[in-house]
């Protein structure tokens, strides 16, 4: 009840300057409770009680203005704030922002929202102070949460109801260790506010025809920091040299395929720390620490973003680490006609590698 009423205080603040010309925006908050889920043995020990907490949101509607909207049922965008109790001294409080997309199903009675951002935890591993904290090696964190629920606007007035299932993911992707990250998976129920006494109208104006384009070429370069899971090996720059053809199959979706250069300078000091450290592993220390991988991959666009998701197989892979296949998927922002930049996070299954920023040119 006392998130409710917090609610109400952060509206009072916009109703105060709330003008004639409609806004086309609302808010909602989000009470939450749920468990975390045992994706890695490693972190039973850090599951103590049942995690609750809310998420506060503001959200722009979106009635047909441009085709994309149109195409995608007029999802909504916004920002979103969480906090969250993990009911673990050790693991601490957790705040993070995010900036999210709502999409409709059902007559808009049922909304799926995808949220992306960062977190910050108020208890990180800390080798004297929190050594147990083997989830969050770092105070600042990714995150990204899931939110499908059933949805009712305008029941009383202005306000509505929702409520459903939230996925909510902690993780800092190694950039140092340690990282085996927190899902909760939790219960969410919550009020909604809109900001206007009504919704415009929406336009459906675009056509069905065709969308061709001839296939493209792309270059990438990614770059970043990051760790082994050896805690305290210390943080390394890697560097990706990507390129792929990439061919649109409509106006959202494009497939693509390519090839990766990664030169990881992490893997060559864990090459070189288990070659000392294990000899009963027969580890040389010589062995090449760079690797090169095909991937088949899509490409769904947004607007001005799209989302990757990509699925690699290293063809020269002289060290063992993490399995023969990898994992990528993130974000796009395109900048005119050719360049984008690029946030993707790079995995072997549900192991997190690397955070990668990009920069790339569409040809």
């Amino acid at each position: 009840m006392r998130y409710f009423f917090t609610f109400l205080y952060c509206l009072s603040f916009p109703l105060l300057f709330a003008q004639d010309k409609p806004t086309n925006s609302y808010f909602d908050l989000n009470q939450f409770k749920g468990n975390i889920a045992v994706h890695n043995t490693d972190i039973l020990h850090l599951i103590k009680g049942h995690p609750e907490g809310f998420i506060f949101s503001w959200n722009k509607k979106t009635f047909g203005n441009e085709a994309w909207e149109q195409r995608y049922g007029y999802p909504d965008y916004g920002v979103s704030f969480a906090y969250q109790n993990l009911k673990n001294d050790i693991l601490g409080t957790n705040y993070s922002l995010y900036a999210h997309y709502n999409f409709y199903f059902l007559k808009r009675n049922v909304m799926l929202r995808i949220g992306q951002g960062l977190g910050y935890t108020t208890n990180p591993y800390d080798k004297y102070d929190n050594p147990k904290n083997n989830a969050f090696g770092t105070a600042l964190l990714s995150s990204t949460y899931v939110m499908l629920n059933y949805k009712r606007e305008r029941i009383f007035e202005r306000f509505g109801v929702q409520a459903g299932l939230s996925l909510i993911h902690y993780s800092n992707a190694n950039v140092k260790a340690p990282n085996t990250s927190v899902n909760t998976i939790a219960l969410n129920v919550g009020v909604t506010y809109n900001m206007d006494a009504e919704d415009s109208e929406y336009i459906y104006n675009i056509t069905k025809e065709k969308f061709t384009e001839p296939i493209k070429f792309n270059m990438v370069f990614r770059s970043g920091i990051n760790e082994s899971d050896v805690v305290g090996s210390g943080q390394f720059p890697f560097y990706i040299v990507s390129a792929y053809a990439d061919k649109r199959l409509s106006h959202k979706s494009a497939i693509q395929f390519g090839a990766d250069v990664f030169f990881s300078k992490f893997l060559e000091e864990l090459i070189y720390y288990k070659s000392v450290s294990f000899p009963e592993e027969d580890i040389s220390g010589d062995e090449d620490w760079k690797r090169v991988g095909l991937f088949v991959g899509h490409e769904l666009f947004i607007n001005k973003s799209s989302i990757v998701t990509q699925f690699g197989y290293y063809v020269y892979y002289p060290y063992d680490f993490e399995g023969q296949t990898y994992l990528r998927i993130g974000l796009k922002r395109y900048f005119g006609e050719k360049w984008f930049g690029a946030l993707t996070l790079k995995s072997h299954g549900a192991k997190a590698e690397a955070v990668e920023f990009g920069v790339g040119i569409r040809l």
